[in-house]
């Protein structure tokens, strides 16, 4: 396993090559063997879940109730709004299935952008629900004014997973000062508890790099860090080492988001969404011996269509068709049994959730 500086300084452009060519060749399956994580090989599609009619449906995070059926947090915004209404239209909502592989029934909606004055007035996006010391948590993301500079992390509490959920007045981790790497914002929010302390992973970038980035496609560089605390309600503290993951260095503006972290057999692992480091349209793989020093990543998952999956042409409204985004799994027994992602197309063109079992 490399350590973080040992993989800096082993970067070169050879896998950036080997991705041109799979891409150009249509076929991502094409990688070669030890591009892929064993993850990869394990992962059975079960087809698209959460289909609702007028909304674009995103970030699918499950979790087993006491009663054994599966309960998906997740967002969904009005189909109106296009693809970009997640950012200041966004609510998320409960759905409940007798099993992993639905159907899925819409219950309520928990989180609801609360109006001016709030730090989560104009969006709460982002869900990621745990058990953690025998209390629901379910960290999400908010904005005040519609934009990315306003994106905060925070953590709603409850009982049952039925709610009532209490509404954090503040944010739970806020960005760096001025100039520092994470300056813009906090958001997609990713969690473990470690050895009695609470951890949270977090994506954030530059303003300056941000405003006056001149890549055609991303500004900024996504990267990722760490905040720790003695108790789940905080105070968080920024770990000195970070960004803990950074992709900058890749060249080319590659970066990296979407994390889902979980700890097994002595080990952190973690799935993400791949911005460029083999291809837009993957994810990646990771892992760790201690949280903060990273393995070099491999292929986590494909696009839907490298398993078999028939859909239509993509719609011009719709411009990352076909590809798995926000991957969160379905733990049981402390071990991963479901992928849930979240991908553009469905039956009403906008975008639902994608479901693998895994074998």
């Amino acid at each position: 396993m490399l350590s973080r500086r040992a993989f800096l300084a082993t970067l070169t452009l050879a896998p950036l090559a080997r991705a041109a060519a799979g891409f150009a060749a249509g076929r991502l399956l094409d990688f070669p063997k030890a591009d892929f994580a064993k993850f990869s090989k394990h992962l059975k599609p079960v087809g698209r879940l959460l289909e609702q009619e007028g909304y674009y449906v995103w970030c699918n995070s499950p979790i087993y109730g006491p009663d054994g059926r599966v309960h998906v947090f997740y967002s969904r915004w009005p189909a109106a709004k296009g693809m970009g209404g997640w950012l200041n239209s966004c609510e998320i909502a409960r759905a409940v299935a007798d099993t992993p592989e639905g159907p899925f029934v819409y219950q309520e909606t928990v989180l609801a952008p609360r109006g001016p004055g709030f730090w989560d007035a104009t969006t709460c996006h982002n869900p990621h629900i745990q058990l953690v010391d025998g209390k629901y948590c379910l960290f999400f993301m908010g904005t005040s004014n519609g934009k990315t500079n306003t994106k905060r992390i925070g953590l709603a509490t409850a009982d049952h997973l039925e709610g009532p959920w209490t509404r954090p007045d503040q944010p739970l981790l806020l960005p760096g000062e001025t100039g520092a790497w994470d300056d813009h914002c906090t958001t997609n929010p990713a969690f473990v508890k470690h050895e009695g302390k609470y951890w949270l992973y977090y994506k954030s970038w530059n303003t300056q790099d941000y405003v006056t980035s001149k890549d055609p496609v991303i500004r900024g560089n996504r990267k990722y860090g760490l905040a720790i605390a003695d108790r789940l309600e905080g105070p968080y503290v920024k770990y000195a080492g970070n960004p803990v993951i950074d992709f900058s260095r890749l060249g080319n503006n590659k970066q990296f988001e979407d994390a889902y972290v979980w700890e097994q057999q002595g080990k952190f692992h973690l799935l993400a969404r791949d911005m460029g480091v083999y291809s837009q349209e993957v994810g990646l793989y990771l892992e760790s011996k201690d949280g903060k020093e990273w393995t070099y990543p491999k292929i986590a998952f494909l696009p839907l269509r490298d398993y078999g999956v028939q859909e239509p042409p993509a719609p011009p409204k719709l411009k990352r068709y076909g590809r798995l985004e926000r991957p969160q799994l379905l733990m049981r027994n402390s071990k991963p049994e479901y992928l849930f992602g979240a991908s553009q197309g469905g039956k009403y063109m906008t975008a639902s959730s994608f479901v693998f079992k895994i074998t």
